[in-house]
């Protein structure tokens, strides 16, 4: 498995090892014991998989905050996506910086979101499925969500002038500012 650093410490993309032939291909998407030699260690519990038909779709900004904050390791089951992680660890020299990355079926590739970080993702092809493991269980209670087009953020989604697909949930969204403070993560 290729792992690659991204700017935001913690924060990385995983691409697994493709074996083809004419039938097709084999992957490992998700080896606790390689990725335990390379001083990973996440224990997932819930896997989740999504369908966003149009493209455009964005999902997000959205976390869990602790005692139920979540790690997730995403991937593309069929279609493009663009993927976004914000780092929100309270006293983080990184705080409110994101990193985003193109995921797609034809490039396998993976990110690694430790806990401490917002989510989310704008799909762009039709019929995209986002497949993501996660280590705690969903927690409404503990679920936040932060306006996808914070201007404090200034994420650049690719959108170019195209308006996207949200849910009435992350329309009404506040910024990252009203987030209420959380006990620290560990980096």
């Amino acid at each position: 498995m290729q792992i690659e650093k991204t700017a935001l410490e913690g924060v990385l993309i995983l691409t697994p090892i493709r074996h083809g032939d004419n039938r097709g291909f084999f992957s490992e998407s998700w080896n606790r014991e390689t990725l335990r030699a390379q001083g990973l260690e996440f224990d997932f519990v819930q896997d989740n998989h999504s369908l966003s038909a149009q493209p455009g779709t964005l999902r997000g900004l959205h976390c869990q905050v602790p005692p139920r904050a979540q790690a997730k390791l995403v991937r593309c089951g069929r279609g493009r996506l663009f993927d976004v992680a914000v780092d929100i660890r309270p006293g983080s020299a990184s705080f409110g910086r994101w990193v985003g990355v193109d995921l797609s079926f034809e490039n396998g590739r993976q990110l690694l979101i430790p806990e401490g970080f917002l989510h989310g993702f704008v799909t762009r092809a039709p019929d995209t499925e986002i497949i993501y493991k996660c280590t705690d269980t969903y927690a409404p209670a503990h679920e936040r969500t932060v306006r996808w087009d914070d201007p404090d953020l200034a994420i650049d989604w690719g959108l170019e002038g195209q308006a996207p697909v949200l849910s009435a949930r992350d329309a009404a969204a506040g910024p990252l500012a009203d987030l209420e403070p959380f006990a620290e993560v560990p980096a």
